[in-house]
């Protein structure tokens, strides 16, 4: 087997689901260690963080990844155990395969293959990885270290995410940008009581509707020529007491807006207080603002990233700014140029989950080829 199958596979072999990390940034460190890199273990709360550089100086390019996965699911339904990695039919099959611990293991041989070809390259190159991008809040994994960045004035000139940006060719896709994320929790507060006598009570479900269908068919803007418009989605509602003759006192609402650079999130939040005070709610809303949007314009980093996926690949990427979000925006505020390359999504998160043999035998040449564009 090569070198970027075998290291694939130890890590899958690692039941790493969120926040856990079950030794896979150890494994990862003992090897940049023997490589002449120095490392950092940056634990905070239950999340592990690894920072291994080499170098000193400007510029820093940081290739960036996790190595926490979501939970399998029903085990009854994949072919072949999750946490065993099985090769079928030209494909590597794991939870992790495809997000990504493939991209973690050829962002790591990659590095040792550059330091071992240019050991007295410039500025500095380095791995960031954590065990806290799956998770809900993201608080203490690139999130907090950016924090700690920020207090010692570390710099970040360029940042290659290894998410697992392709479509439907690899290399086909690379993601120069993300939406915003911005969450909200809604309460909204009625009286309680017997469904026969309406005149006694005050149905929190029946007051919230037209602010609700108000809220879903507002265009918040029109996007641009990078981003899509804005969307809002309701995720979860919930009220009742579970008994057919209660009118309930409260209903909370989720919902979610990703958002582009057109909107900003503090005018989401004024635009949404202003439709629920106009339908006279009794409320109150928790907001969440898990990130910015960013954009990559061109420079050096997208030129080297797109060179090197004509270079390997054959093919020119699409840049867009597409999907969900990622730890990229994190390391955007820090002035970083950010891009988002990896093997192809089509079965992250899914049952039977996979990597092609193909495209992982390319993957450390593409990492590989970026470095040397802009360090070597």
């Amino acid at each position: 087997m090569s070198d970027i199958l075998d290291l694939t596979i130890d890590l899958i072999r690692r039941p790493s689901v969120t926040p856990e990390d079950h030794g896979c940034q150890q494994l990862l460190a003992d090897r940049l260690a023997r490589a002449g890199f120095a490392i950092e273990h940056l634990r905070y709360g239950e999340v592990d963080n690894l920072w291994a550089t080499h170098g000193t100086d400007g510029p820093v390019l940081v290739f960036l990844g996790h190595t926490d996965v979501v939970p399998p699911g029903p085990l009854d339904k994949w072919t072949s155990p999750p946490f065993a990695p099985t090769i079928r039919d030209g494909r590597l099959y794991g939870r992790g395969a495809a997000d990504m611990k493939s991209g973690v293991a050829a962002m790591a041989l990659a590095l040792e293959t550059f330091v071992a070809a240019h050991p007295d390259h410039k500025g500095t190159l380095a791995l960031l990885v954590t065990s806290d991008e799956e998770g809900p809040t993201n608080l203490d994994g690139v999130r907090r270290v950016v924090e700690e960045f920020r207090r010692r004035g570390q710099r970040i000139d360029w940042c290659v995410v290894g998410e697992p940006s392709s479509a439907q060719t690899f290399g086909d896709v690379m993601r120069v940008g993300r939406r915003g994320s911005l969450s909200a929790r809604l309460i909204v507060r009625g009286v309680q009581g017997h469904v026969a006598y309406p005149d006694k009570v005050k149905n929190p479900i029946h007051l919230a509707a037209p602010a609700l269908a108000e809220l879903a068919a507002t265009k918040w803007d029109d996007g641009n020529e990078e981003f899509p418009p804005t969307s809002m989605q309701i995720s979860n509602i919930h009220a009742g007491t579970g008994a057919l003759n209660v009118v309930p006192g409260t209903l909370e609402v989720d919902f979610n807006f990703r958002f582009c650079t057109e909107s900003t999130a503090d005018a989401l939040r004024e635009r949404v207080d202003a439709i629920l005070r106009r339908h006279g709610l009794d409320f109150e809303i928790a907001w969440d603002l898990s990130g910015e949007p960013f954009l990559t314009h061109e420079g050096a980093l997208r030129a080297a990233a797109s060179a090197a996926v004509r270079e390997v690949c054959g093919i020119t990427p699409e840049a867009n700014t597409g999907g969900g979000t990622s730890d990229g925006r994190f390391i955007a505020p820090l002035g970083a140029e950010v891009v988002e390359l990896g093997p192809i999504n089509a079965s992250i998160h899914k049952i039977d989950e996979h990597v092609a043999l193909a495209e992982l035998e390319k993957l450390p040449q593409l990492y590989l080829r970026i470095a040397e564009r802009l360090l070597a």
